[in-house]
Parts: C-alpha cells; structure tokens; sequence
C-alpha cells in the first residue's frame, strides 16, 4: 500500500493510456484519511495535508500517473423559469442546509428525501441527472 499525503499536480501530462485512476465517491474528497484502490489494483492509503480534487495525480510510477476521479451521482437539478423563481428556490432550498450547486440556468441539489418532499410539496419542475456533483462549500456567519 502507498501511503499519500498531498497530490503531485492538479493535472496529469500524460496521454490517457498512462493514466490509472482510482475513482472516489464526493464524500471521501471531504476526508482527510481514507483507503482506496486504484483500477489496477494497487492500494493507497490517504493521511491528507489539504483536500484532493478531482483530476488531480497522487503518484507516479512506471511511467504512469495515478489520478483521483470523482464519481457521479445523482442530484436534483431545478431549472430557473425566473430570477424571482430563482431566488424562492435558493431560499427554499438553503432551508434544508444540503449540498448545493449554482448553475447560470439551475440549482443542482443533493438527492435526499427532504429534498423529494420539497419538490413534491412545491410542484417545481426537476430533473434527476447523474453528473459530477460539485456543491459550493460551505461559509460559516461573518463575525
């Protein structure tokens, strides 16, 4: 097992071919330890000095970059009809403190059951992609 502590580079070099990834569900890109195993088998074991993100090259060897990937999930996606439509979902929707992302034209929100009733409850039009789901992080209160 290779021991990880911070990333090589944000990006790999390397044609495709010499790249071997290890695919990581979103939750574990907020951890500091966590195991893994690359598609080729080989084991890592992450003790983090800053978060990893997706993309980025954790080891090399052999002539090949090993690259962390982010896995999809499925999310809500909220389409604006308005920017009075838009600000009463982002409210709404920031009332049950999940993960969220921004888009120009949509919110994408986490896929969890408050979630469901909100939209059932608002009769908002949704759709349920799969996609690389990158919420904003989270800001505590000014002091």
């Amino acid at each position: 097992m290779h021991l990880i502590q911070r990333k090589l580079a944000d990006r790999s070099d390397l044609p495709t071919e010499r790249q071997i990834t290890l695919a990581a569900e979103r939750r574990l890109f907020l951890k500091r330890r966590w195991r893994g195993n690359a598609e080729d088998g080989t084991e890592f074991g992450f003790d983090l000095e800053a978060r990893l993100t997706d993309g980025c090259v954790i080891f090399h060897e052999n002539g090949n970059d090993y690259i962390v990937r982010q896995l999809e999930e499925p999310v809500y996606e909220i389409p604006f009809t308005s920017s009075d439509h838009a600000a009463l979902v982002a409210w709404k929707t920031g009332n049950l403190h999940l993960p969220a992302q921004i888009l120009p034209h949509a919110i994408r929100v986490l896929h969890d059951e408050a979630m469901a009733q909100l939209l059932e409850r608002e009769n908002w039009e949704f759709s349920e992609p799969v996609v690389l789901f990158t919420p904003m992080k989270a800001m505590t209160h000014a002091p």
